[in-house]
């Protein structure tokens, strides 16, 4: 995400409300997408120019501010603002589960405008990294069990010790230029490498039939003086 957003939507269905927040978000250089009269409207909005942040009135036909701030979070990740002169415990307490990030009581002055803007925004871009380390953790622990289940099943196919079957499946990764996952989910697809009677890991070549091999392959003994 950026710095700032750029492009805003602004719906309410009050005319005269949204003509002077439009002309507000102007004045302070953003560009404004609307203003739309509903929910649905905003939703759609959303989808054919797509926008940075939403201004929402509660109140509107049909779908209220409230359950277009949820969906537009939900299957967008745009941040809306709530924009009503309503301030019941009701709302606040829907407001709270969704995709709202900031809320204002109607009227509105331009430096609240502008400050609850910026709140919202900052917040928004914590909630979207705070997800993104998640999803990147949840990968790396996925990615792990894959890796030690494949070990786990050289261990048991070839006999090898837990240390050699995760070197072996490091030596085709490093020889064919793949991550060791990617190696890993072939063994578990049943590529299994090592012995003569099996085909190698992949395509690529027969890394790791070879690095079967080295590991069991006896030393020549030791001259003797």
């Amino acid at each position: 995400m950026s710095d700032g957003p750029k492009r805003i939507l602004v719906a309410d269905d009050e005319s005269l409300m949204a003509s002077g927040l439009a002309a507000s978000l102007r004045g302070m250089k953003y560009e404004v997408v609307g203003p739309v009269s509903d929910g649905e409207s905003a939703v759609k909005a959303c989808i054919e120019h797509p926008v940075d942040l939403a201004l929402l009135d509660i109140r509107m036909p049909g779908m209220d501010g409230l359950e277009a701030a949820a969906t537009i979070w939900t299957e967008h990740r745009i941040p809306s603002v709530i924009v009503s002169a309503y301030s019941d415990d009701r709302y606040l307490s829907r407001a709270t589960r969704t995709g709202v990030f900031g809320y204002l009581l109607k009227p509105v002055s331009t430096d609240n405008l502008r400050v609850t803007i910026a709140i919202a925004w900052s917040r928004s871009i914590d909630q979207f990294e705070t997800r993104r380390r998640v999803d990147q953790l949840e990968g790396t622990l996925a990615q792990r069990k894959v890796v030690e289940q494949a070990k786990w099943c050289l261990v048991s196919k070839l006999g090898v010790s837990e240390p050699d079957a995760h070197s072996m499946m490091q030596k085709v990764a490093r020889d064919e230029r793949r991550k060791i996952v990617e190696v890993a989910s072939d063994v578990l697809a049943g590529k299994l490498p090592p012995g003569n009677h099996h085909p190698p890991i992949s395509g690529q070549g027969n890394s790791l039939r070879n690095a079967s091999a080295a590991e069991s392959k006896p030393h020549a003994p030791e001259p003797r003086d």
